[in-house]
């Protein structure tokens, strides 16, 4: 049994992101959460939110027990790119690539 959180569009590049999911896969509940807690990075909040929702999915959902809860999966896949043109000297033109996410997150019970 398995409780799953998506969020998508997260306008944070999934290179970011990925630092702080491969600090919480594999671990219990209240450690992913006492480690995003104190994680200094933006995408640290974002999840910790879908973390939050796949706990409450499983807890609502599935009637785990939110103790014998860990995070069994945790992936960031790309989602769609924003382009946007910089101006340059001389008429050139530079893209910025504006990135965006999606983050899953799954738990299952022990």
């Amino acid at each position: 049994m398995e409780a799953k959180a998506v969020a998508k569009y997260i306008r944070i590049t999934p290179r970011k992101i990925r630092i702080v999911m491969n600090l919480i896969r594999g671990k219990n509940v209240a450690e992913a959460f006492a480690i995003l807690k104190f994680t200094p990075k933006v995408g640290a909040d974002v999840i910790e939110k879908v973390l939050g929702s796949a706990v409450a999915n499983a807890e609502h959902n599935f009637d785990m027990n939110v103790d014998k809860l860990y995070v069994a999966e945790a992936y960031v896949d790309q989602g769609p790119t924003l382009k946007r043109i910089h101006p340059r000297s001389r008429g050139q033109a530079f893209k910025i690539l504006k990135r965006s996410s999606h983050v899953t997150v799954v738990v299952k019970e022990r």
